[in-house]
């Protein structure tokens, strides 16, 4: 187990580096800094003044090396828009993007764990094809359209929730249903076909023979083994949800790292588009590393591979 964590820790580290490189460059192929900074009206001169100012005027490589250093020592610069430190900015929105996305995963389980289960015992049947359409249309349906119903019928019709703002818990059960939704349907189809694999193995046909009960053999035994590969697509799936809240936060006006993101880019805040990127990116790549080192864990078999 030493010995695949190191690997695993290893590989982790060069994909985060290989995406702060990414990051860096994708956001200085989208233009100029300096003329965004400066405005698109600006004189050459004032452009010039302040690519030297920011030291946009120094080789891509210098910057880049600049940039890392300093991120690593826990400097992520100032935002040009809000005036203040990167860091504390960021982190101020960081624990609403956590909550949504930890609320959103909790209810895409919750939904998608037993309609799996549900269409996995009744397979074929009216109860498995009513599953599956709701996981199609939870698949084929944008969630900013799906969160746009959500406020037309539970906000303006009903009056029930509040439209937008982070204050309360009320203000998140949209913004949670409409984010979770989107990732439910993954979730019931992974639960409903290990299930059907697991149900047709002979300790389940065993389990039946002794006289246990059918609830007993269905969750205690088959969805205990059935649910293992949930734990890596709940992992990689909560990094989706931090990086997908971008647009829901946006449009319920959650004051989070989505949010934020969207400002900037609005602003053309570089510095805070920079570091936003490379912290979601950074939580994706750690929670993909979670992922592997507890299937490791709950399955020898892959340690042993």
């Amino acid at each position: 187990m030493t010995a695949y964590l190191f690997k695993r820790l290893g590989l982790a580290l060069l994909v985060a580096l290989a995406v702060s490189l990414i990051a860096f460059a994708l956001l200085r192929l989208s233009g100029d800094p300096a003329i965004a900074i400066a405005g698109e009206g600006a004189r050459a001169e004032d452009i010039e003044m302040v690519r030297k100012s920011y030291g946009f005027d120094r080789p891509l490589a210098v910057q880049y090396a600049d940039w890392l250093g300093r991120t690593l020592r826990g400097d992520l610069g100032e935002s040009i828009y809000f005036k203040t430190a990167v860091g504390p900015l960021i982190f101020s929105k960081l624990p609403t993007t956590l909550l949504l996305g930890v609320l959103s995963l909790a209810f895409a389980l919750l939904v998608s764990v037993p309609l799996g289960v549900m269409a996995a015992v009744w397979r074929n049947s009216w109860v498995d094809r009513l599953c599956l359409a709701t996981a199609v249309v939870g698949q084929a349906l944008p969630n900013f359209f799906f969160a746009l119903l959500l406020i037309m019928m539970f906000s303006i019709s009903l009056r029930w929730l509040p439209v937008s703002g982070s204050d309360t818990g009320w203000h998140f059960v949209m913004p949670t249903i409409a984010l979770g939704y989107y990732v439910a349907p993954a979730f019931m189809r992974l639960v409903r076909a290990g299930m059907i694999e697991v149900l047709d193995a002979d300790y389940i046909r065993t389990a039946r023979a002794k006289g246990l009960p059918a609830g007993q053999v269905i969750f205690k035994h088959a969805l205990r083994n059935a649910v293992v590969p949930v734990v890596a697509l709940a992992a990689v799936q909560f990094g989706f949800l931090l990086g997908g809240s971008v647009v829901i936060e946006t449009i319920f006006a959650l004051d989070g790292l989505g949010y934020l993101a969207y400002q900037s880019i609005t602003y053309k805040d570089f510095p805070v588009m920079q570091n936003v990127v490379l912290l979601l990116s950074v939580f994706y790549v750690l929670l993909t590393l979670a992922a592997d080192l507890a299937n490791a864990w709950l399955d020898p078999r892959i340690r042993i591979a």
